[in-house]
């Protein structure tokens, strides 16, 4: 991974991270000094934004550290699984938190329910990332075998030697 690629996604992630603690702030600012109009559930909607900034950080953290393991040359270790793990979980996270927004949306969408299938369907897809980034997580796990199955071959090839 060149030192371009790396600098740009951690820009990226840098920026984004600033972004959701932005958000974050607001919606705790709003929880406590904005009241309910009564139009829409407004409080839970915010409990429920503070806490999907919470799971995209947890992602971001996960990618970052994963990041400085390829610049390392570690990534092909059994310490990038407790990263990879971090990400599966924060998707899983953000995709309940969106079927929470769904269900706290459905009961305004009564005249149009097509607006809560959509919704639910963007959770399923949400659920499908996660489960890419799985199967991504087993190319990780055969890699990491052969990289050890590669290093001990080294060694006996250098008692060979």
């Amino acid at each position: 991974m060149g030192k371009l690629t790396v600098g740009a996604l951690r820009a990226v992630l840098v920026v984004v991270l600033a972004g959701t603690v932005f958000v974050q702030a607001l919606m705790v600012w709003a929880l406590f000094t904005d009241p309910e109009d009564g139009s829409l559930p407004l409080t839970p909607m915010r409990v429920i934004t503070i806490l999907g900034m919470v799971s995209v950080q947890v992602a971001l953290v996960c990618v970052w550290r994963l990041v400085t393991m390829v610049r390392r040359g570690t990534v092909f270790s059994h310490a990038a699984f407790r990263y990879v793990d971090g990400v599966i979980g924060a998707i899983v996270a953000a995709s309940l938190v969106w079927f929470a927004v769904t269900a706290v949306n459905a009961p305004g969408q009564r005249d149009d329910p097509g607006v809560t299938v959509i919704m639910a369907g963007v959770g399923v897809a949400i659920l499908g990332v996660a489960l890419i980034v799985l199967v991504l997580r087993m190319l990780l796990t055969q890699a990491v075998a052969r990289d050890v199955e590669a290093a001990h071959m080294q060694a006996e090839l250098d008692e060979v030697i």
